[in-house]
């Protein structure tokens, strides 16, 4: 692969070498062609086929320039992965002759299996036809691999029939869906030049890297991707020592190589550190269009794996690799911006534009507040139930941080309300607000971060589309009851006030400056009837309910076959990623751990045995204890392991999905506690040269 490490060309010249973006399409076609396409990127206009036409000739020839000879539709199915299907550019002419080609045709559209790919029910295994439809606003890119250079374009997946097989195409739908209720918004504060309003996310990336030698005797590592078994290491992340930290110059290395990959596919990587646990790291982009993040955010990982596989490291994605540390998460941070710069959450110099600023506030204060189940199920799954809650993830409760100051302003509002007395913040007569009006809560699930709002819940591995489609139609829906109730309002001024004033006094609730991560808040939400949703199960059948099937109906996000077919599919990953641990657990346990710590338990049987003979019963006392509790630890692995076993093939006849969700949940997830508990037991009492795998110390302090 060709090297873009000590070459000669500097960053800016580098930038977006392999990303086929507007600045490179505006050099390559007519300038007709360039505004035409910039008026179907805006909406404006269809997508004709002439015009694709001459763009597909033109990515065409940029690619094989790069040296590009296949090209593919990149898709995000249901399944959480990525997935494309290669196809070259020849085209032969006879005689042994070929050209390069690539039609507006394939550009424009390509065709998949769909049966082969998650569908929840919506297709029949017989009906196979699906097809990739191309994201106009999303640049398509190269990526450089052992395959040889191919040209990726980011594409919508879709049934024959239209129903939506991926992430991208209900969140594009989610985006359209809250810019035409922000839109009635801006058009009843007076504002009548935004045209456009798009969704922006910046998608903070948390991961963990380990040695690949040590990763590939981990079994549980590999086929799961956290530890199933693991003693607390002597020293962990107490110090905090890692945070911050000076980077090593391995890691350094990796980073380096890793912010020239991104950079060469126009993802703007800008920061980088060393995160609280030992050997977990962070990368943050600049911002983008929610669907282009998103896109971006799926590649970042990708980038993240593949660069690491070179470095003889691995990356660990998973939302809690490790128990007792931090685990990790993908901090997702949100706001909506108009076409001509307007931020709707910045607060704004002059109280005109803090009114606007407040309502949008107000609208996410009442939508977090009335939807915090679908926003908790946005971050549902296995892995990531085992982060939130501890170690530095917010807890399962959501809440908003708005800051004293912000904070200080609603609560005025709400007095005035109640005293029936003149109201002083209006249109015209609101405070102006410092620059930065909060401090930064990094325990609340869903904080106001001065002109954005951090939702730290979504985990490492997810997509960001989830949220992000939870988010943008839920502000939607509120927005379209904010518009609903002010189109019919004469006095606007006062109707602005009356509507922040009454949404803050009906979902206060919800807003909670504390320490989300104590215990006394736990018992704080339950007082204000927060919903404390642990698990997935307790919240996985919120995407059947006639009230969210209604609510994304509303809105044109997702059918209700859609949503069943999304409910099935989530609930068969979490029962599958369970099943899949507890088998694998059952494997190390039986097959590695046992063996390992009978023939530790032997080999003291033997000391004992000799020392008694010679020394005496009295001097073997301590030996005996060890001996005890190796054994008794034995007993309880092997006999967990079996019960574990039964309860899988009890599984095995539950037909119902929701049954097996909630078997795996309630029978699974017990034993396999108590399963580990024996397993750490005797790593900490079994010689560690007799361990059949490497501990944490290895895994977390070798970088």
């Amino acid at each position: 692969m060709e090297k873009i490490i000590n070459e000669t060309k500097s960053v800016p010249e580098i930038y977006g070498d392999y990303c086929f973006d507007k600045t490179t399409l505006r050099q390559r076609v007519p300038k007709s062609v360039f505004k035409e396409f910039l008026e179907v990127q805006n909406g404006r206009k269809e997508l004709t086929l002439s015009i694709a036409e001459v763009i597909a000739n033109a990515m065409k020839d940029w690619a094989i320039e790069k040296g590009a000879t296949h090209f593919t539709h990149w898709f995000q199915p249901l399944n959480g992965l990525t997935a494309e299907k290669h196809d070259s550019f020849i085209s032969p002419i006879g005689d042994g002759q070929i050209i390069m080609e690539f039609s507006g045709k394939e550009l424009i559209k390509g065709e998949s299996d769909a049966s082969s790919f998650p569908n929840g029910g919506l297709r029949s295994t017989f009906e196979a036809r699906g097809y990739t439809a191309w994201d106009t606003t999303s640049p398509a890119f190269l990526k450089d691999d052992n395959t040889g250079i191919t040209l990726y374009i980011p594409t919508a997946f879709v049934a024959y029939t239209g129903e939506a097989l991926d992430k991208k195409v209900p969140l594009l739908r989610s985006m359209n869906a809250v810019e035409k209720q922000a839109l009635r918004i801006l058009k009843i504060l007076g504002n009548n030049t935004s045209q456009h309003i798009t969704t922006c996310l910046g998608a903070e990336q948390e991961y963990f890297l380990v040695e690949k030698n040590l990763f590939n005797k981990r079994l549980d590592l590999a086929h799961t991707g956290r530890t199933l078994f693991g003693a607390k290491p002597a020293k962990s992340q107490e110090l905090r020592s890692h945070y911050y930290g000076t980077i090593e110059e391995r890691v350094a290395a990796y980073m380096r190589e890793l912010d020239f990959e991104l950079w060469r596919l126009g993802i703007p990587s800008k920061t980088k550190h060393n995160e609280v646990a030992p050997n977990q790291f962070e990368l943050a982009p600049v911002y983008s269009t929610s669907n282009v993040a998103t896109d971006q955010n799926q590649l970042v990982m990708d980038t993240i794996n593949k660069v690491a596989i070179r470095h003889d490291l691995v990356a660990l994605l998973h939302e809690k690799p490790f128990a007792d540390v931090n685990g990790s998460g993908k901090h997702n941070n949100w706001s909506l911006a108009t076409d001509d710069g307007i931020n709707l959450f910045d607060p704004g110099k002059n109280p005109k534009e803090n009114a606007q600023f407040l309502i949008f506030v107000a609208a996410v204060i009442k939508a977090v507040d009335k939807y915090a189940p679908l926003l908790r199920l946005s971050t549902a799954s296995a892995s990531n139930d085992n982060r939130l809650g501890g170690h530095e993830a917010p807890p399962a409760i959501i809440s908003i941080f708005l800051g004293d100051e912000l904070e200080t302003i609603f609560k005025k509002t709400d007095e005035k309300l109640e005293t029936k007395s003149k109201m002083e913040i209006g249109v015209d007569s609101l405070p102006k607000l410092s620059m930065d009006i909060t401090d930064r809560n990094r325990t609340s699930p869903f904080a106001f971060t001065g002109n954005k709002f951090e939702f730290r819940m979504p985990g490492s591995s997810q997509s960001t589309s989830t949220p992000n489609i939870m988010i943008n139609t839920i502000m939607a829906d509120v927005l379209k009851e904010f518009a609903d109730e002010l189109e019919g309002v004469e006095d606007k001024t006062k109707g602005i006030q009356k509507l922040i004033s009454k949404t803050y006094k009906e979902h206060k609730r919800i807003i909670f400056s504390g320490n989300g991560y104590g215990e006394e808040w736990v018992e704080e939400a339950k007082e204000r009837g927060l919903p404390n949703l642990k698990s997935t199960t307790d919240v996985i059948g919120t995407y059947i309910t006639s009230e969210t099937i209604e609510l994304f109906g509303r809105h044109g996000v997702l059918s209700e076959g859609e949503l069943i077919s999304r409910y099935n599919i989530y609930a068969e990953n979490y029962y599958n990623q369970i099943v899949t641990e507890s088998a694998v657990m059952i494997k190390m346990a039986v097959q590695d751990i046992y063996p390992a710590s009978n023939r530790y338990a032997l080999e003291l049987a033997e000391i004992i045995k000799k020392s008694s003979k010679i020394l005496g019963e009295g001097f073997a006392v301590t030996q005996k204890e060890l001996l005890t509790s190796i054994l008794k630890n034995n007993a309880g692995l092997y006999n967990t392991a079996k019960k574990l076993e039964e309860k899988l093939e009890e599984l095995n006849n539950l037909e119902d999905i929701t049954l097996s969700v909630n078997f795996t949940k309630d029978q699974l997830l017990p034993l396999m506690k108590e399963l580990r508990t024996h397993g750490d037991n005797l790593e900490g009492i079994v010689e560690h040269k007799m361990w059949p795998f490497p501990t944490y110390e290895e895994l977390l302090f070798k970088l």
